[in-house]
């Protein structure tokens, strides 16, 4: 296999945005923000790995490694975090590195309630520099801070690379572009999938409120409820429920 081309962002102002999907990778302000309330905040972190030996995320929509390097960040500066935290994240066009660094530079410099966090990102992602050249279709793996961050890029068709990822998250950000332009990222048939890696005790979180998607989840056995979001977003979703890999067909 071959590393796929880089995915070309347009940027804006600061603002990274897709050419393919034609909507932005994240805002322009208060990014961090929203990265730490609507994923962190929505699966209940950093309170949830705490005194836990590991704790898995399972995210749709790398992009630009945003709530990645939110979460590393936020792992790090948690003394009772777990001792192991296990970072996959499904990507089908991934960016280039330069692109990713740009992002974290931008973050630093705006004004964002999260500036504590935000001054961290530049240096976390230099730490992906030597990984991230290399990466290839499927599942890469890449051991980060002394082997205690483990993160998983699956690289390709989001279904297919869940099909092909075998664990179980206790979190699940959902942070594809919008249902609008990647309707495939919030299918029925993705959604279930997605349900196929959760426990009893996973909790998934979103930006998008969109009906679809909230009577699938409900579909598959999960208690959906709207919270407030952070703006220029009015709401956000929360899901949590009980074991769903039996209600997936």
């Amino acid at each position: 296999m071959h590393t796929p081309p880089p995915e070309p962002v347009d940027w804006q102002d600061d603002t990274p945005r897709s050419r393919r999907f034609d909507d932005i990778y994240r805002a322009r302000s208060n990014a961090l923000t929203q990265s730490r309330s609507v994923f962190l905040a929505g699966c209940g972190l950093p309170e949830r790995w705490r005194d836990r030996d590991q704790f898995t995320v399972l995210e749709t929509g790398f992009g630009l490694g945003l709530n990645f390097l939110t979460t590393w960040a936020t792992w790090r500066a948690d003394p009772q975090a777990c001792h192991r935290l296990n970072f996959v994240s499904v990507e089908a066009y991934p960016v280039s590195f330069e692109d990713i660094v740009r992002s974290t530079r931008a973050l630093a410099t705006a004004a964002d309630a999260a500036s504590d966090l935000a001054a961290q990102m530049p240096l976390l992602a230099q730490q992906l520099a030597l990984f991230w050249p290399g990466i290839q279709p499927g599942l890469n793996q890449c051991s980060l801070a002394q082997g205690r961050v483990q993160l998983t890029l699956c690289v390709g068709d989001v279904l297919a690379m869940l099909q092909q990822w075998p664990g179980q998250a206790d979190a699940v950000y959902l942070d594809g572009f919008s249902p609008a332009v990647n309707p495939d990222m919030w299918s029925s048939t993705t959604l279930g999938a997605v349900a196929q890696h959760c426990h009893s005790g996973s909790r998934l979180a979103t930006y998008t409120v969109a009906a679809q998607v909230r009577r699938r989840f409900i579909e598959l056995g999960f208690s959906v409820e709207k919270c407030p979001g952070v703006p220029p977003k009015r709401d956000r979703l929360q899901v949590h429920g009980g074991n769903a890999r039996s209600k997936t067909d």
